[in-house]
């Protein structure tokens, strides 16, 4: 069985993933509201894995004999002066994240709940290529900010992106 500390824990972070796909949701209608298909691709990808990632501790709770209990999820922001401060606003976010993952995680030692542990562990993982991305997306559209062809350029490579 679950403790409840850590069980009301996960709760939270279910509701934290939920709302990163919303945000990434609400970004990916951006891009296409701005004619950049590709990066409207690569949003909804990545709306997908926050939800999987929320299903993932949600199936974790349930398996282990507790009760989940969602809770309302924010309203994401939905316009952003460009796709430069968007990735960056991804880019705050995932380190948002990956601080909850691993306070998470130190919560799960405190209390040795060693299957949370093993399962975070694979979030913690996670994170790392999560923040990966974002900082290298963040640093090739500052790179081309000023030359809009190449904006389109990456555009067109991140539309090659697909869900795993």
């Amino acid at each position: 069985m679950i403790e409840k500390t850590v069980q009301d824990a996960l709760n939270e972070q279910i509701n934290k993933e939920l709302f990163s796909s919303y945000l990434y949701l609400s970004m990916a209608a951006w891009f296409e509201e701005k004619n950049l298909p590709g990066f409207a691709n690569w949003m909804r990808v990545q709306a997908d894995e926050e939800r999987e990632h929320a299903m993932k501790i949600y199936d974790h709770i349930l398996e282990r004999g507790g009760r989940v209990a969602l809770k309302a999820i924010e309203a994401p922001k939905s316009d952003w002066a460009s796709p430069l401060e968007a990735a960056e606003e991804v880019a705050a976010h995932e380190a948002k994240v990956t601080a909850s993952i691993h306070a998470l995680y130190e919560l799960a030692l405190k209390e040795k709940d060693y299957p949370s542990q093993v399962m975070l562990q694979w979030f913690v993982s996670e994170q790392v290529e999560e923040e990966k991305n974002a900082a290298e997306i963040v640093a090739q559209l500052k790179m081309i900010e000023a030359r809009e062809s190449a904006v389109l350029m990456l555009d067109h490579r991140l539309s090659k992106r697909q869900g795993e």
